[in-house]
């Protein structure tokens, strides 16, 4: 062995786990960083500060970046292999960004006006550093939280208790002097309803939000309302995945279940498109709610753009948040703006169909895409034949959604049209009722007051509103997905036949057992809250209630004037629902009931008298 080999093989076993104390020590310390960075952000944007409180903050923030910055070097010097392999390029980038806030100081102001004094002062600026460590505290934090995923824990229970850990978050968030309006006192269980609502993307409120909450408020909620629309664990997933490294094999089981991925290798090109078209889907409606109300609303540039985007990111996520006064009803909306209702609808139709359809139909447009351009390149037209790339599940989820849309709206015209559309023009009647009846899956909006419906339409409507959208969608219920399955199972056993077939396809019994579970364990759940809430509030008519808790558990966020009128106790079970109704049924249960193991013996069977 060579003498340098040996000095190094010595160093290694000497200095070795002084090096690895080191660096642990250091990434607890930097994850203690990333905690006390947002704390110091949520302080300082959140309360009136004084000036001994900024120059404190000012301590805190140095501090943090030297931590950051001692990290990052001693990772690069003494553990730059490991380093480089488990972080991915764009953290280098970071990286070189952070060590860039050293210039201000290391070089003093050159003085002037010009680019060399411009530069100075862009990495001097406090925004510009803050930006940096938020974005490391957010990617540290991930990182660590999906590499806590590599304990053998309940991947079910994981997604729980991430949807209740944001949602006390939240709940924090909202309660801060400066998300409320000035003079307006906001109580706790109404904080926590209004979180569990947007993170649940529910839209059920117990306090007017246009007059409740100030636009650091309207921030907070529209900020919740996309991270539950996009699921948690599939936002932090990506940012552990794609800014640093691969993770465990079975954190890639859990989010490759989570997201409807079909293989490992396909896992992080699912979660940029469940991104990309998020952020494409809602950037095109944002424009195309601007061009419908621009200069309509009396409101500023700056206001309609952030009515806009606020209104496009709820519609998309199924959310039914709205920023002005009476939800959609607003008098301003009411007329001359069939547009913009139209644009919301399609939004909420988007979200409610499912991030794995969304994917299906840009593998049929690049599919056909470029057969055609081969076809047109060799103009052999006649070899060109179209492929079935229409999977199972988009074909029914289209066909359910076509189906309830279309029997919804028309349903609801016949009934409004000389009730509650009564003086409209026939365009906003048709325009309104194609509204209510995408509203119900499940974005919770409103333009007419819903205790104006006949009963007749309160009925369809809390029908839609039990069945919901698409899996793995923004939209609840016991989605369409199930409902088509036990309908078709129904139609099976009409039939008499053993197996449940459609499109030359076999449904699974695994698919059916599970819809069958939804289906019982929702009416089953139902029948509790509104058993309850009857005793709790015995002057509060029953359809008022039947109405609020199908609404709550199946993330809709439509009321018929009650969510306001609920008592304390009442409130904590609306929240629960919406609670349950995000996170899943059958998710819920297998996190919280002891799976049982596969058993490879099985009991002589026999029948049971049905009829």
């Amino acid at each position: 062995m060579k003498l340098y080999h040996k000095i190094l093989l010595y160093q290694n076993k000497l200095l070795g786990p002084y090096i690895r104390f080191i660096l642990a020590l250091f990434a607890v310390l930097t994850n203690i960083a990333s905690l006390l960075l947002i704390i110091g952000v949520v302080y300082q944007y959140g309360f009136p500060m004084t000036a001994e409180d900024i120059h404190y903050l000012k301590i805190l923030y140095r501090w943090i970046w030297i931590v950051y910055l001692v990290y990052i070097s001693l990772n690069f010097l003494l553990n730059f292999h490991n380093f480089k392999n488990r972080y991915k390029h764009l953290t280098f980038i970071l990286s070189g960004l952070l060590y860039l806030t050293l210039v201000p100081v290391v070089f003093h102001h050159p003085g002037g006006h010009g680019f060399a004094a411009k530069f100075w002062l862009f990495f001097h600026s406090e925004a510009y550093g803050l930006t940096i460590l938020a974005l490391f505290s957010l990617l540290n934090l991930s990182d660590t939280l999906v590499r806590l995923l590599g304990k053998r824990t309940n991947p079910s229970l994981i997604l729980a208790v991430s949807f209740l850990v944001i949602i006390l978050i939240g709940t924090g968030l909202l309660l801060l002097p400066r998300s409320t309006q000035p003079g307006v006192t906001l109580a706790w269980i109404d904080a926590l309803f209004t979180s569990t609502s947007a993170v649940c993307v529910t839209g059920l409120t117990t306090v007017d939000v246009s007059s409740t909450f100030s636009t650091m408020g309207m921030v907070v909620i529209i900020i919740l309302v996309q991270i539950g629309g996009l699921g948690i664990m599939t936002l932090t997933s990506f940012f552990a995945m794609f800014f640093m490294g691969n993770t465990s094999l079975y954190n890639q089981l859990v989010v490759r279940d989570m997201v409807s991925s079909k293989s490992l290798n396909s896992l992080l090109s699912t979660l940029l498109y469940i991104l990309f078209f998020t952020l494409f889907i809602e950037i095109i409606g944002m424009a195309l709610i601007w061009v419908s109300i621009h200069g309509t609303l009396d409101m500023t540039l700056k206001e309609e753009i952030g009515f806009s985007a606020f209104h496009s990111i709820s519609a998309f996520c199924n959310a039914g948040f709205s920023t002005v006064p009476n939800n959609l009803g607003y008098y301003k909306l009411m007329t001359n703006h069939n547009g913009f209702y139209v644009i919301i609808s399609f939004l909420i139709l988007l979200g409610g169909i499912g991030f794995p359809i969304l994917v299906n139909f840009k593998d049929i447009i690049f599919y056909n895409m470029k057969h055609f351009w081969k076809a047109l390149c060799t103009f052999k037209f006649s070899s060109y034949k179209k492929k079935h790339l229409y999977e199972l599940n988009t074909r029914i989820v289209l066909i359910m959604t076509v189906i309830l849309t279309v029997l919804g709206t028309l349903s609801i015209l016949y009934f409004e049209w000389n009730e509650s559309f009564a003086g409209m023009p026939v365009g906003d009647k048709w325009t309104q009722a194609f509204f209510n009846a995408v509203c119900p899956r499940t974005a919770g909006f409103n333009s007419v007051n819903l205790s104006a419906f006949t009963l007749q339409s309160v009925l369809i409507y809390i029908v839609l509103m039990w069945i919901g959208g698409a899996a793995q969608s923004t939209a609840g219920g016991i989605k369409v997905n199930a409902f088509a399955a036990v309908v078709l199972n129904m139609h099976a056993v009409l039939r008499g036949t053993n197996k449940v077939n459609i499109f030359r396809r076999q449904i699974s019994q695994e698919s059916i057992r599970r819809s069958n579970a939804t289906v019982i364990m929702s009416l089953g759940i139902l029948f509790v809250s509104i058993f309850l809430i009857s005793i709790w509030q015995p002057e509060m008519p029953i359809i008022s209630i039947v109405f609020e808790c199908i609404s709550a558990i199946s993330t809709v966020g439509s009321s018929l004037d009650s969510t306001s009128l609920l008592v304390f106790k009442s409130k904590l079970l609306i929240s629960a629902l919406m609670f349950v109704g995000r996170v899943g049924l059958i998710t819920l249960m297998l996190g919280i009931i002891k799976q049982k193991k596969f058993v490879n013996y099985s009991y002589p069977k026999d029948d049971i008298i049905i009829n």
